[in-house]
């Protein structure tokens, strides 16, 4: 794959931010009055009353004002029922998407990691191995798939620490550098995109983080991987809070210090596609990446 120096054409779009009634709800109840403010929508536009669509489908009404309201999570079959008499079928396969992402979408890192790191780590694997086009994006780190074992370990060991998880480092980091399996695959594609300061934050010694992006320049000759970094002092269209992962289209994964949050909705993920879409358009590629990237690495050896 040849690497030019500015990222490919792209189509440019918008980032929605979070109403003022809805930024301080849980990512999972946003979603959830989300889905229902669509279903009310559907109701309205069909001219049914919530008694006259309870009496269309034989629930009562305050059955409905609870779907509506986001205070009952619809079953498919309820959603399916709701589009057919509403005839919005055209509806159904986004709403059952968004439905089933609340069962989903938000897992908390306590829970997850009662038994140690490496189980949280592993049971990424299945889905890593069947997702075929790979987008990245990250602020501050480096991506847990080109991480080597010292940065890793530096990063895993706060995780620990933060979350008060058992402590198996050794063995999440042996499982971490397992997964990266996945980048030697030839029908694998990654587009990976990181913000500069990932190059500068520093995760264990000046030593440690010089070492990860030699092995960065490793990663920029592998054909399968487009990789890219945003510098500091660049006009840019947009700035994403978090980092984010796109697996095939199909569903984004992000990560604030309390959750694992993921998203399904077909209209949402294309949301996030727009955003890294945006974010791509303002990175450097190839020579201009590996030129950045080699500056940082002799200014973290001249820290020694």
């Amino acid at each position: 794959m040849s690497h030019s120096a500015t990222a490919p054409s792209r189509r440019y779009g918008s980032w929605p931010f979070p109403t003022v009634s809805t930024r301080r709800l849980s990512p999972a109840k946003k979603a959830a009055i989300d889905l229902g403010e669509r279903l009310r929508q559907l109701r309205t536009s069909a001219g049914f009353s919530q008694r006259a669509l309870g009496q269309a489908t034989g629930w009562h009404f305050t059955k409905i004002s609870r779907m509506e309201n986001g205070g009952k999570s619809p079953t498919e079959a309820e959603i399916r029922l709701w589009c057919r008499l509403c005839h919005a079928e055209g509806e159904i396969p986004d709403l059952v998407a968004g439905m089933r992402a609340l069962e989903s979408m938000y897992r908390e890192h306590k829970r997850q990691t009662r038994a140690g790191m490496r189980r949280l780590v592993r049971s990424s694997v299945p889905l890593y191995e069947r997702t075929t086009s790979f987008r990245i994006y990250e602020h501050n780190a480096i991506p847990g798939l080109f991480q080597t074992a010292d940065y890793a370990e530096a990063m895993l060991s706060f995780w620990i620490g933060f979350l008060d998880t058992p402590n198996d480092l050794d063995d999440a980091v042996r499982a971490q550098q397992r997964r990266q399996g996945v980048v030697r695959q030839q029908d694998k594609r990654f587009e990976v995109v990181i913000e500069e300061q990932a190059l500068r934050t520093l995760f264990g010694t000046a030593e440690t983080q010089a070492t990860q992006l030699e092995r960065l320049l490793e990663i920029l000759e592998l054909p399968n991987v487009l990789f890219g970094v945003i510098p500091m002092m660049v006009e840019r269209p947009c700035v994403a809070s978090v980092g984010f992962w796109i697996f095939d289209h199909e569903s984004v994964q992000m990560e604030t210090p309390s959750a694992a949050i993921e998203v399904t909705r077909p209209g949402e993920v294309d949301l996030y596609v727009r955003m890294f879409d945006l974010l791509a358009s303002v990175a450097v590629y190839g020579e201009s990446a590996r030129t950045l990237i080699e500056a940082t690495a002799r200014e973290l050896r001249a820290m020694n």
